[in-house]
């Protein structure tokens, strides 16, 4: 089952006879500012319009648990996030699919965590909401109580000392921009750089500019070229754990299977006696 989905096919599934469940996680990072900007507010912009029959769902509420020393998106709660799973009507044999407002990192997290807790059809719309060209709808519909029970498996998930081991024996991608790779800037934790043995494989590197994912083919080319060749063992981590799901999503795309560490840089970072890497080189 592809990991994606296109807009057109989705606009025929929801016309089928066995529509998908639809989850609208639009959400963006919030750094910030001197200008004293207010954050984005997902919630106002699914209000505002979004694919009729979708229902929101909060990434740093339902997605994430509050952040602390294990990073700034840790695991959620298994038991709020399935209540959120069932209130918008997600069963284990209905299809999923996850849109967001067309970065990708938020619907890569909801459809990351839903793998991984045992759903087995979850795809997320390529483009996002921008690539949807039907109508809109402003109510929020109210779908029957789903019957998803989130299990965890066993594989798929990293932590600290996983990922570090990973960094030795496989291959572990750092997906945040190179600069923050590098430790020359880190606008958000205590410390810049990545963890060592990591390689640099940004995120933004493997969509078009429109925002939809490169062919599969291509991605697959990117990645062997980086390491994950046949066999390798690969993870990834970014900032706090949405724009590494992302880059999962990528790699799922692209044939290669791949665990996430959650807790990421937000996490690592924290732990002073952690080591940091600087500069191009991995090590």
């Amino acid at each position: 089952m592809n990991a994606i989905i296109s807009a057109s096919e989705l606009a025929s599934d929801l016309a089928g006879p066995n529509p998908p469940v639809l989850l609208d996680v639009r959400w963006q990072l919030t750094v910030a500012k001197a200008a004293g900007e207010p954050p984005f507010d997902g919630r106002a912009a699914y209000a505002a319009g979004h694919i009729p029959g979708a229902v929101y769902v909060d990434l740093d509420t339902e997605l994430a648990s509050a952040p602390g020393e294990r990073g700034r998106h840790p695991l959620p709660d298994i038991e709020v996030f399935g209540a959120a799973m069932r209130r918008a009507g997600v069963s284990t044999g209905t299809p999923v699919v996850v849109y967001d407002g067309g970065q990708g990192w938020a619907a890569a997290r909801a459809w990351w965590l839903l793998r991984w807790t045992g759903h087995p059809d979850v795809r997320v719309l390529d483009g996002g909401l921008p690539a949807w060209e039907g109508a809109l709808e402003t109510s929020a519909p109210t779908p029957v109580e789903g019957d998803f029970e989130p299990v965890p498996g066993d594989a798929g998930f990293l932590d600290a000392d996983g990922a570090a081991a990973l960094a030795r024996s496989g291959v572990l991608f750092d997906a945040r921009a190179g600069e923050r790779y590098r430790g020359d800037v880190e606008p958000i934790d205590r410390v810049g750089g990545h963890i060592p043995g990591a390689v640099s494989a940004p995120t933004n590197e493997n969509v078009g500019p429109d925002g939809r994912f490169l062919p599969a083919e291509q991605l697959a080319e990117r990645f062997k070229a980086l390491g994950a060749g046949e066999g390798a063992a690969v993870g990834v981590y970014c900032g706090s754990g949405v724009s590494g799901a992302h880059e999962v999503l990528a790699l799922a795309v692209a044939g290669i299977p791949a665990a996430l560490y959650v807790g990421s840089w937000s996490e690592w970072s924290s732990d002073p006696a952690r080591p940091v890497a600087v500069g191009p080189d991995p090590q």
